[in-house]
Order: C-alpha cells, then sequence, then structure tokens
C-alpha cells in the first residue's frame, strides 16, 4: 500500500486561510499553490506597472484613463503571474526540494506530477493569450517580446548572481506595454518607467531573497542577496534610489503635475522606510518587506491616477 500524499497546505511564504481555499475543492488545491494564488503579492508587482503606464500615457496625451484596459491588465497579471510561477516550479522541481521554504510547493512535495502542471501551465497561458489579443498590434508584438525573459529567469540562478535583474525586466514589462496599449506605440516617458520598475523589482526581490540565503549557498545558486551580502541594505538603497530617478525622468517627460510628484515622493519615503528596516538576520521581517510594496506600488498609481483626474481641474483654479 503506498503512502498517501501529504496534504494541501499553505506555503511557509503564504498568505494563511485565503477564502479561496475555504470554498474551493481540496483537489485544486495544488493548482491553485501553482498558480500562487494563495500569494497574491506577486500578481500586484506584475500589475502595478502596467497601471503606472497606462495613467502616465493619459496624463503625456490628454486621453481617457481606460477602465477597460485596467481590469484587462488585472486578468491577465493574475493569469501570467501564475503561468510564469508555474513554468518556475517544473524547471525548478529538483531545486525546490533542497530548499526549505520550497519543497512542500505541489511539484517537489508529490501533490501534482509535471505533466498536470503542463496542462495547467497552458490553459493559463491561453488566458493571457486572449487577454493580449484584446489590444492593439503593437501592443501584441511588445507582449510576445517578453517571453523568452520570461523563459530565460529561471535558469539564470545556476549562473549569475543577478537572476532579479532578468526577473526585474520580465515584471517590469507591463511599464511599456500600458502605454503601447494606449497609444500604439514607445517613447522615452514609458521606457524610463520601465527602467524604473526593472530597479524596484530587483530591489524588492533582493529583500525577498534574504529568506533564502542560506539555502541557496549550499544548493550552488546565485541570488543579489547573497551577492550583497551584508552590505544588502546599501545594496536595495541603491536600486530603490535608481528606480526613483528613472520614474522622475518619466514624469519630467510628460510634465507630470503636482499630483504625481507626490505620488512619487511617497513612494520614495515608503522605499526609504523599507531599507531602514532591512535585517539579513530576520527572515520574517525580509517577507512583510517584500510584500509592503504593493503599498508602495499603489502610492504612485494614487498619485498618476490623481493627476489624471484633479489634474487640470488644480491647474484651472490656478
Amino acid at each position: 500500500m503506498s503512502a498517501s500524499p501529504p496534504p494541501a497546505q499553505g506555503l511557509p511564504d503564504s498568505v494563511g486561510n485565503q477564502i479561496l481555499f475555504k470554498i474551493a475543492p481540496k483537489s485544486w488545491h495544488p493548482l491553485l499553490q501553482l498558480a500562487r494564488l494563495d500569494r497574491p503579492i506577486g500578481w500586484w508587482l506584475l500589475l502595478l506597472p502596467c497601471w503606472w503606464s497606462s495613467a502616465l500615457a493619459s496624463i503625456a496625451y490628454g486621453q481617457p484613463l481606460h477602465g477597460r484596459d485596467l481590469l484587462l491588465f488585472f486578468v491577465g497579471a493574475v493569469a501570467m503571474r501564475g503561468a510564469g510561477s508555474t513554468y518556475n516550479d517544473i524547471v525548478d522541481r529538483k531545486i525546490d526540494e533542497q530548499v526549505e521554504r520550497t519543497k512542500s510547493r505541489p511539484i517537489p512535495s508529490g501533490r501534482i506530477g509535471v505533466r498536470a502542471a503542463l496542462l495547467f501551465l497552458a490553459a493559463q497561458c491561453l488566458v493571457g493569450l486572449c487577454v493580449l489579443l484584446s489590444f492593439n498590434g503593437f501592443t501584441i508584438w511588445l507582449g510576445f517580446a517578453s517571453l523568452g525573459i520570461v523563459c530565460l529567469y529561471p535558469f539564470v540562478k545556476r549562473f549569475s548572481s543577478w537572476p532579479q535583474a532578468v526577473l526585474g525586466a520580465a515584471f517590469a514589462w507591463g511599464g511599456l506595454v500600458g502605454w503601447a496599449a494606449a497609444l500604439g506605440s514607445l517613447a522615452p516617458a514609458p521606457i524610463a518607467l520601465y527602467l524604473g520598475a526593472v530597479f524596484w523589482t530587483i530591489g524588492y526581490d533582493t529583500i525577498y531573497a534574504v529568506q533564502d540565503v542560506e539555502d541557496d549557498a549550499v544548493v550552488g545558486i546565485g541570488s543579489t542577496a547573497l551577492f550583497f551580502g551584508n552590505r544588502v541594505r546599501g545594496g536595495v538603497g541603491v536600486l530603490y534610489l535608481l528606480s526613483v530617478l528613472c520614474v522622475e525622468a518619466a514624469f519630467l517627460a510628460v510634465g507630470a503635475g503636482i499630483f504625481a510628484q507626490a505620488g512619487l515622493l511617497l513612494f520614495a519615503l515608503h522605499l526609504a522606510w523599507q531599507v531602514s528596516r532591512i535585517n539579513p538576520a530576520d527572515e520574517i521581517s525580509a517577507l512583510r518587506l517584500f510584500r509592503s510594496n504593493r503599498d508602495a506600488g499603489l502610492l504612485l498609481f494614487a498619485g498618476l491616477a490623481a493627476q489624471h483626474f484633479l489634474g487640470s481641474v488644480f491647474q484651472a483654479g490656478l
């Protein structure tokens, strides 16, 4: 008689007591965990650069901020974050078996097989494709252009200390897509915004990687947290500073007004607070700081949205 597989459980770095897991059949739990639906922070961090870029385009050209686009970005972010995580889990299944934080994931724990994971990956990609095809031709091309970066990411840690840079290039892609969806082209402003999102992603994922430094060193894979070592606070500080400067360059390129600048100031203060709280010896604190980047990103988007809706009213009053 074979041993039964371990029950579905919250991962060490997951958000516990998700309503979705209470109402979904237990047989679905491994799929939900493959898609990281127990950890919504991932799709938030993929979504926010899309929203930033869409709002920046609306400010630059005085166009409406389309709710349809914002909703499509949301659906696409959830689907493609899930697809990316599923792909990473398939590629990294042997490594995940050796890392304390990841060994209970569905594939290394034996709760789902690789073939089923591949089918689930295809289903999520199909959802993402349907979203992408809803946009203009230039945006469709731009979306497909990101696939090479996404496919490369899980392999980079095997030969480089900077896999976070590749993750940043992939996760920040929305900084280009949001503008392209609105205008059908690119310009210096979204490119600067994209670079800001890249540096932001490298910074927050370096904080996230602090949780795994011991296991990563044993397994022999690289990360920026290992690269910076005891200087991780300074390293993240530089990355966050570069992020703010790039976003400011994007704002200057479109003449963003006081509300957008206020949002950027709050974003910068939040990042500075994170840097002040980094403790390489405190894994729980690292996870909390990482998750707080949703709030940082929303502060920046709130400033952009306020600029779009209130900026003209404010200027008229002057």
